[in-house]
């Protein structure tokens, strides 16, 4: 029982908690006048994180790099970009709920930080591991060689020489990666709800970086484990030691929602041969688990001499105790619910019944190749989907990606995402598992265009970047997840999108630098080449709407009008609307609405559309393009 603490509270330790809500990475440990450690704010860095540019002074938090600062800048720094729908390249564009955006990751991320905020189940990625050769992710706070020597000291200030040769086996090498992933994961976890979790690929190159940060982005306390893969079944003897695992980190937003965020794997037959029924137990088929627990957390009620049913007497052995109590283990010998073996003369056990456990096993941090598939078994998978040609060389299996979905808590539902897609391993996991289950999980896919090499398999085969064998992947798989399930529907679609700049015009000029040929070119502030459903799409980023919802078009006095999501929003985009337009979409009382600033005549025009919503519609929210 708790006690009273007869004082008012710490305010400085609870805004310290508001503050680590918000700023995990922001919080630190320092000694207390009691000399306790207890945490603190790292205002250097919480400076950083409310500014738009990167602060002077030393970087010197416990995990630091040239670039750091600047990495997150980055990541806070608006962008002027949309994503344009391409239902062309979809598959059942008007129903699913699937999304695949084609563009770089950093700045998708951003776009989706409204629509999704918060609301994520679960990413997985598998980013670039640095190994020299597969790191092309090159941001603004990527440093050139002569940036990173000025920051280091690696330049003499007086004569500008450089103090030593700058490899890629140096910092800056590391700083670039570390930069990347950093801003990515900072965005990242604002998506993630407070059950979600987060999955990350790598290898020894990365490896301590990676959690590094991750402690930091996600809180300390909010590692859950490194997975270890075994990724090969074959001893690589070109190397001096062979390889064969790579790792896999894992990370929650909210510690307290653990228990709703990983949950136990399917039990597989050997787990439930173990359960057997030796004397006719009526509550069904058990298995025993060992009645001593570590003497060093037990209390004085568990160490006793236990007396069996046959008179027999048992010690715990040194450095253990009983796990129950001397009057709980009385109650549970009673109910036959320790076992001591089938002449009575044996160890006691605790009797573990099938019936009345979880059904299912803890997640083992050690993934064998014999249950999650191998590099190999992924390559194969892989070229079957594409008839024979190998269009890539390293895809992850799809029963790895499998077996992470399922240990979600054993989700059936919600958004998974995976902003390294490349060729969409987790679109293909997630519709087998769908099919599988029955469940209703919706993926997002994002990979940059990255170009194929023109002497690559993919390349001849009519592939010329990576988003290409993605989105082809998802098509094939879905063909034949439907065929090996037959009779079970899932969504096998996906809707396409595309980052490009903003839908509106940029505006550089002054008044003054105006003269009579620019005014045509101000007529409308809304790029030429945009059509409705890029505006309409733009909008949803704006307003912060999912992406995947349904949305109808119709004519209504000539005027096109899109309803998204049965009244989240309607749009019209038409030059000169007409009153009985503006005052039937106000009829309908959406929540909120949308038009062009061109589409009134006028400013009176104007003017009285919004009084025909105060009227008819005074709780829609309006706005203008």
């Amino acid at each position: 029982m708790d006690k009273l603490k007869m004082k008012t509270p710490d305010l400085t330790q609870t805004n310290i908690e508001k503050l680590a809500a918000l700023f995990p990475s922001c919080i630190t440990e320092a000694r207390g006048e009691d000399g306790k450690l207890k945490k603190a704010v790292n205002f250097e860095l919480l400076r950083q994180m409310l500014s738009d540019v990167a602060l002077e002074g030393d970087e010197a938090y416990e995990f630091t790099w040239v670039g750091k600062k600047a990495a997150i800048v980055e990541a806070n720094k608006p962008i002027c970009k949309t994503l344009r729908p391409c239902p062309e390249e979809s598959v059942d564009w008007d129903s699913s709920e699937n999304i695949y955006i084609e563009g770089d990751n950093l700045e998708a991320l951003k776009l989706l930080q409204e629509s999704y905020l918060g609301k994520v189940k679960m990413i997985y990625i598998d980013p670039p591991y640095n190994t020299g050769n597969d790191f092309i992710y090159r941001d603004d706070f990527a440093m050139s060689g002569e940036e990173y020597s000025q920051e280091t000291g690696q330049v003499d200030e007086e004569t500008g020489n450089r103090l030593f040769r700058n490899t890629d086996s140096n910092g800056r090498f590391h700083s670039d990666w570390c930069s990347m992933i950093y801003s990515r994961l900072m965005l990242a976890r604002n998506l993630l709800n407070d059950a979600g979790v987060i999955f990350i690929s790598i290898d020894d190159n990365e490896l301590t970086s990676l959690i590094d940060i991750g402690k930091e982005i996600f809180g300390f306390d909010n590692y859950i484990a490194t997975f270890v893969w075994e990724k090969r079944k074959t001893r690589e003897n070109r190397k001096i030691i062979s390889v064969r695992h790579d790792y896999i980190v894992c990370f929650i937003k909210a510690f307290e929602q653990r228990a709703n965020a990983i949950g136990l794997e399917d039990m597989n037959d050997e787990a439930i041969d173990r359960y057997k029924n030796p004397d006719n137990d009526p509550r069904g088929v058990w298995t025993s688990v060992p009645a001593i627990a570590q003497g060093g957390h037990g209390t004085k009620a568990q160490f006793y001499t236990l007396t069996s049913p046959k008179g027999l007497t048992f010690d715990p052995p040194s450095g253990s105790c009983w796990r129950y109590t001397q009057e709980r283990m009385q109650q549970a010998i009673a109910d036959n619910r320790i076992w001591f073996g089938s002449d009575g003369a044996g160890v006691p056990r605790i009797k573990k019944f099938l019936s009345e456990g979880k059904q299912g096993l803890t997640p083992e941090t050690l993934l064998a190749a014999e249950k999650v598939g191998t590099n190999d078994s992924a390559k194969r998978e892989l070229v079957s989907l594409f008839d024979g040609i190998a269009v890539f060389e390293t895809p992850k299996p799809v029963s790895l990606i499998r077996y992470i979905l399922s240990i979600c808590n054993r989700a059936q539902d919600g958004i998974f995402i995976d902003f390294f897609s490349g060729t969409a391993t987790t679109a293909h996991a997630v519709m087998q598992l769908n099919a599988q289950d029955g469940g209703h999980r919706k993926f997002i896919m994002v990979q940059l265009p990255e170009p194929c090499d023109e002497k690559s398999e993919a390349y001849k085969a009519g592939y010329p970047n990576i988003c290409e064998i993605g989105k082809e992947r998802i098509r094939r798989a879905a063909k034949k997840i439907a065929a090996d399930n037959p009779g079970k529907p899932f969504d096998g679609g996906f809707r396409v999108f595309k980052l490009d700049n903003a839908n509106m015009t940029d505006v550089y000029y002054s008044a003054g630098e105006y003269d009579q040929g620019m005014l045509d070119q101000l007529v409308s502030n809304i790029k030429p080449d945009r059509t409705d459903l890029d505006l309409l799409f733009g909008c949803l980023l704006e307003w912060g709407l999912p992406l995947s919802m349904p949305y109808t078009s119709e004519k209504i006095q000539g005027c096109t009008v899109h309803t998204y999501n049965d009244g989240d929003l309607i749009a019209c985009f038409d030059e000169n609307i007409p009153d009985a337009v503006i005052k039937e979409i106000a009829k309908r009382q959406p929540l909120r609405a949308v038009f062009r600033d061109s589409g009134f005549a006028d400013s009176p025009a104007k003017i009285n559309m919004g009084e025909t919503f105060k009227m008819l519609a005074p709780d829609t929210r309006v706005k203008v393009l």
